[in-house]
């Protein structure tokens, strides 16, 4: 067993490409030696801005014997069979094959294979090179006359194994047993025999190879930093990975900038010094407001401890902050209202219009949603209407992470109502599975109509996520539709909100000769009143007469896509309730195709979970599985249903009217609880047949020689089947 040592040198890698360049590499030549049948102990990798590391320790010398038998044709088989054969198992003549005698098939022919191993540095010499030259880099180059593609170019590649170098030549570039230091500090050529010497020679030459530990320099250095001008550290977790993946030794500074600036809101300044300059922000720990100060990280250790590099970022960030102070002042100037025939000339998707196009359509959708989330339906309008006028504010265009905190500051600052201005920075929200939701009722208003809007206009077009491929980002849409409905309680009818937006859309294709007036057509439909035969008599009357084709076409893909819609927020809501710990076969059971109150199913799924886990409930289950299983298989037995009441003067023993009896009385029980939402009360109904259920199975004989008493009683077990499915599909169940 001996260790494997593998760099590759190359001009600066991009910090954002590193730590996935670092395990591609690990992957992919891990993988060629399994598939060669080596054996290691370990694998670690490492990335850096010059260099890519992977050390496997404990990799087998050589690769294992190998001794294989492959069954040919028979003995006296078509000489296609036989030269098919051969070539398969790798053999010139057949002679070299051996005839196995089989009493029932007769003779065959058998190629026993016997493979020696391969010494592991000749397996590297081939492994190593096709890494190299296939690497999944997301942006590679060429440079001189070479066709090597790398992400910058590649200047040296170091592979030993067990302390030897491993020859090979990738493009013109030569293996050998040197690296590289610092590019300043320590820029000379050295040699190395194994990763610890290789390890402590970088270290000595200025080169700290893991990035966790330069974090840990960086972060470190930035708190004492801090502390020492008795300020407190901004914390940035991928600014700090950022700079890990600038710098191979990291030196901490700090800095200042003049008082001015911050009459800016802070989040301009930590943005502008973050984007354009890599530096953390610091602030007061007891006021928590930002402090005229920044903390840099150096890849050197100055002459004069850093006073001219200070320097050089005090003037960069001065200007970057001059320029959005001046953003911030003349931004001011222009009200938000004034700014959105801006809107016009952006456009949102090529077959869902402008973003001013898509205001109307959500200021008017906030409206309507905001008595169904407890918000005022005049200020979620005034709120879906400035929503999206700071993207053409200067500052959201010089920084477009800013938008929608930008749109706050200045709605505050032309005295909106604080609601409105709350709403336009949190209507974006929830961005991610850790960001919060939005709570004031105008925000969930506006920000409920941003996203369904989006899902509508991209189902209405057949732009919908397809594998892992989103590029519209629907699936983070509906989840945080998903989560908005569930973390404040809400009760939304998913199909209910979006039927009248989704004829709208649909219906844009059939007029796109005349989008003027068909925006106009928009003001009359609603929520409350939408009706699919109404909006095509609008549709009618200001278009002239449409063809019967039309009208069909326009029914069956609304139904269509309708449904779609509703589907894919089900598998959201599954992936959303899994997360959390639901079973996904009590979700399954609960979630119908119509079903769109996400509300009530989780309520439905929690309390179907609390009720299979009692006695009575997991001995039901039991019953009506074994009532839905004979009723599948007679069925498909006799090629016919057997649904309809049984008749009850057919009931010969007590069991069988017990059962009857207590299937009516359950059924309008738990019919009756679930229509007063209560699915406690529903479950606790269906519990009452347990016991009816036990004694008929015990006595009771249901394929009996008589057919009629047969299909009889097969009826009354389908009746089991139905009441249950008012409370949940049992069969879906697992149990």
């Amino acid at each position: 067993m001996s260790d494997l040592l593998l760099e590759l040198f190359s001009e600066e890698i991009p910090a954002g490409m590193q730590a996935r360049a670092g395990e591609d590499l690990k992957r992919l030549v891990t993988d060629g030696l399994k598939s060669a049948g080596l054996e290691f102990a370990s694998a670690k990798n490492f990335a850096g801005p010059r260099r890519l590391t992977l050390v496997i320790e404990g990799l087998a010398d050589k690769s294992p014997d190998i001794s294989d038998e492959r069954k040919g044709p028979r003995v006296g088989a078509p000489d296609k069979a036989i030269e098919g054969f051969l070539r398969g198992a790798g053999l010139s003549s057949i002679d070299e094959a051996v005839v196995v005698a089989d009493e029932k098939k007769g003779d065959f022919y058998v190629a026993r294979i016997e493979k020696p191993g391969r010494p592991t540095s000749d397996i590297l010499t081939e492994v190593i090179p096709a890494v190299i030259r296939q690497f999944p880099w997301p942006k590679s180059q060429r440079w001189g006359s070479g066709a090597l593609r790398w992400v910058r170019p590649l200047h040296s590649i170091l592979c030993l194994f067990g302390g030897k170098t491993v020859g090979f030549d990738v493009d013109g570039i030569k293996s050998g047993n040197e690296t590289r230091g610092h590019r300043f500090m320590a820029p000379d050529a050295f040699e190395v025999k194994d990763f610890a010497d290789y390890e402590k020679k970088l270290r000595d030459a200025f080169v700290i190879l893991s990035a966790g530990e330069r974090e840990e320099i960086i972060l470190n250095g930035a708190r004492v930093a801090a502390g020492d001008a008795k300020l407190e550290l901004v914390e940035d977790t991928a600014l700090l990975a950022e700079n890990a993946g600038l710098v191979e030794w990291p030196v901490v500074l700090s800095g200042t900038f003049d008082e001015e600036f911050l009459s800016v809101p802070p989040e301009v300044i930590v943005t502008a010094i973050r984007k354009h300059q890599k530096c953390f922000s610091l602030r007061d720990g007891t006021s928590g407001r930002l402090a005229n100060a920044f903390i840099l990280v150096s890849n050197l250790m100055a002459e004069d401890g850093g006073k001219a590099i200070i320097a050089g970022n005090e003037r960069v960030i001065r200007a970057r902050l001059s320029d959005a102070k001046f953003f911030w002042d003349q931004d001011r100037k222009v009200k938000l209202e004034e700014r959105l025939p801006e809107l016009e000339g952006i456009i949102f998707h090529e077959k869902l219009g402008t973003q001013a196009e898509r205001v109307e359509r959500l200021k008017k959708l906030a409206r309507e949603l905001a008595p169904l989330v407890g918000a005022e339906p005049e200020k979620a309008e005034r709120a879906g209407a400035l929503c999206k006028a700071d993207l053409v504010t200067d500052m959201v265009v010089e920084f477009p992470d800013l938008q929608g905190l930008m749109g706050r500051y200045y709605a505050f600052d032309q005295d909106e109502a604080p609601e409105v201005a709350s709403a336009i920075e949190e209507h974006y929200r929830p961005q991610g599975p850790n960001d919060a939701v939005p709570e004031n009722p105008v925000a969930i208003a506006v920000a409920l109509a941003d996203k369904l809007d989006t899902l509508v206009g991209f189902w209405a077009i057949d732009e919908k996520p397809t594998g892992s491929k989103d590029p519209y980002a629907l699936r983070r849409a509906a989840l945080g539709v998903i989560r908005i409905v569930l973390e404040n309680k809400l009760r939304l009818g998913i199909r209910h909100a979006v039927r009248p937006e989704l004829a709208f859309q649909i219906s844009r294709k059939y007029a796109l000769d005349a989008l003027e007036p068909f925006g106009a057509l928009h003001d009359l439909i609603s929520i409350e009143s939408f009706d699919p035969a109404e909006w095509m008599r609008i549709f009618r009357d200001a278009f002239g007469d449409v063809t019967a084709d039309f009208e069909k076409e326009f029914s069956e893909v609304f139904v269509q896509t309708l449904g779609g819609l509703l589907s894919f927020f089900h598998d959201r809501l599954k992936v959303y309730l899994r997360d959390r710990g639901a079973r996904h076969d009590l979700i399954d059971a609960v979630i119908s195709e119509d079903a769109d109150d996400l509300l009530m199913i989780v309520a439905r799924v929690e309390a179907l979970g609390r009720f299979l886990s009692t006695d009575d409930g997991a001995n039901l289950l039991a019953g009506v599985k074994r009532a839905t299983n004979i009723i599948r298989i007679e069925e498909k037995k006799d090629k016919r249903a057997f649904d309809g009441a049984p008749d009850v003067a057919l009931f010969q023993q007590d069991e069988e009217k017990v059962l009857a009896t207590a299937i009516g009385d359950a059924s309008d029980s738990a019919a009756a609880a679930v229509e007063n939402e209560d699915f406690e009360g529903a479950m606790a109904a269906m519990a009452k047949l347990r016991a009816p259920v036990d004694a008929f199975f015990d006595h009771v004989t249901v394929n009996a020689d008589d057919s009629a008493l047969r299909e009889n009683r097969l009826k009354l077990l389908n009746r089991i089947r139905e009441a249950t499915l008012a409370v949940a599909d049992f069969s879906k169940i697992e149990g």
